[in-house]
């Protein structure tokens, strides 16, 4: 079943708007409740703002690339990249000496770890396949 959805090619779109609407909903998040964050997690105010704001230009990108007919393949590897930097970044933070992110903290930087690391993957695996799904 997993492998019949996987292979839909709405099931890439499908993943770019899951990527859109988790930027939106964390870049308005750090936005919105930075220093409560900051308190909670133990990282810097300034870098919440700061990734709040890229969070929201990441997710209208996605946004743009989502509503595309056909999806901008060049476009699809910028928030691929992205993605993949996103998950390196994060794993630095955790296991730099420059912050000393709270345990939550610890554990919100591992998650973004996982799960942006794994978006990247789908997005990947999903731009390999257009050329099968254009050849069909």
């Amino acid at each position: 079943m997993f492998a019949k959805l996987m292979s839909s090619p709405r099931f890439l779109r499908a993943v770019v708007w899951f990527d859109a609407s988790t930027g939106v909903l964390l870049g308005a998040l750090h936005l919105l409740l930075t220093a409560p964050l900051a308190e909670w997690l133990g990282l810097p105010a300034g870098l919440l703002q700061a990734t709040g704001v890229m969070l929201l230009g990441y997710a209208a990108l996605a946004i743009a690339i989502a509503r595309s007919e056909p999806m901008p393949r060049g476009w699809l590897w910028v928030l691929i990249v992205g993605n993949f930097a996103w998950a390196v970044a994060s794993l630095a933070l955790l296991l730099g000496s420059t912050l000393a992110p709270t345990l939550l903290g610890q554990a919100y930087l591992l998650v973004h770890v996982v799960s942006v690391a794994l978006l990247a993957e789908l997005q990947w695996w999903g731009v390999r396949r257009l050329r099968g799904w254009a050849a069909a």
